[in-house]
């Protein structure tokens, strides 16, 4: 199995649940700080993962990735902290109880 398929079953499932707050408040400030995040994530992912594979820490076959790489790390190990950056808060998100949950318990 190669990299980038082991990848898809975390993009199909942050996608679902990341919809699955669309309609909670503070989506798009929510989508929004995720996207920051994300960011920042993908450039620490670039910085430490090429000092570890420069260091021999690790290496990948060739035969598993897809070829694309950012320095010498595949963009396959780009896909976990960019599905952590939505995910994280989106069930975060859906385990806060709704706005008409905390009234019912609240009387």
């Amino acid at each position: 199995m190669t990299y980038s398929l082991i990848v898809v079953p975390f993009v199909v499932i942050t996608v679902i649940v990341a919809l699955l707050t669309a309609r909670r408040p503070a989506f798009g400030r929510r989508m929004t700080a995720s996207v920051i995040a994300a960011g920042v994530l993908v450039v620490l992912t670039a910085v430490f993962d090429n000092v570890m594979i420069a260091a021999g820490l690790f290496t990948y076959p060739e035969t598993l990735i897809s070829g694309v790489r950012i320095g010498l790390a595949p963009i396959e190990d780009f896909a976990y902290p960019v599905c952590a950056a939505f995910l994280v808060p989106a069930v975060f998100t859906l385990l806060e109880p709704t706005r008409s949950h905390r009234e019912e318990t609240a009387s």
